[in-house]
């Protein structure tokens, strides 16, 4: 541990960072496919609004058809499982080249940012802009994952921003 130097310490953080987003990416496909119903009626929820204040002003907007509530549903699980191959991925090659040129290190980067990107188009324009912007998810007590996007959002957002910052020299 004597010799493990402050560039090395910053690589190895880039790693487990995306190790982490990663392992929270795969909880995620987990939960999705496994309790299916659970977080299905979730989605129903909000997308047909019938929990939110002003319903009558906004329900203009709702969707209430179960098969695009399924097919909604399935667009995000496809996304969630985009970003968790990629960060999956980027996590590989970043491992690969931790002992690289930074270069090559910096190179590695690419799936990883991708994979991040997919996360946050995901986490804030799907469930943040989309859910409470269009849907007002944020007027409902019971069906609401405003908070629950943030905190990911909280995360993920800066280990993007530290993670593509070239200081590994």
């Amino acid at each position: 541990m004597n010799n493990l130097t402050t560039h090395q310490t910053i690589r190895i953080s880039k790693l487990a960072l995306m190790s982490f987003i990663s392992f929270v990416g795969l909880l995620m496909m987990y939960s999705n496919v496994t309790d299916y119903p659970t977080n299905y009626e979730y989605v129903a929820h909000i997308l047909s609004m019938d929990t939110t204040r002003d319903k009558l002003k906004y329900g203009y907007r709702a969707i209430t058809s179960p098969m695009l509530h399924h097919r909604i549903y399935w667009f995000i699980i496809t996304l969630e499982v985009i970003y968790t191959v990629f960060c999956l991925m980027g996590t590989y090659q970043l491992y690969r080249q931790l002992n690289a040129s930074t270069e090559a290190f910096h190179d590695a980067k690419k799936l990883a940012l991708i994979g991040l990107l997919v996360a946050i188009f995901v986490y804030y324009i799907c469930i943040r802009i989309v859910g409470i912007e269009w849907f007002n998810m944020d007027q409902s007590d019971a069906w609401n994952y405003d908070e629950w996007a943030t905190q990911i959002l909280d995360f993920i957002f800066p280990a993007l921003i530290y993670i593509s910052l070239k200081n590994e020299n």
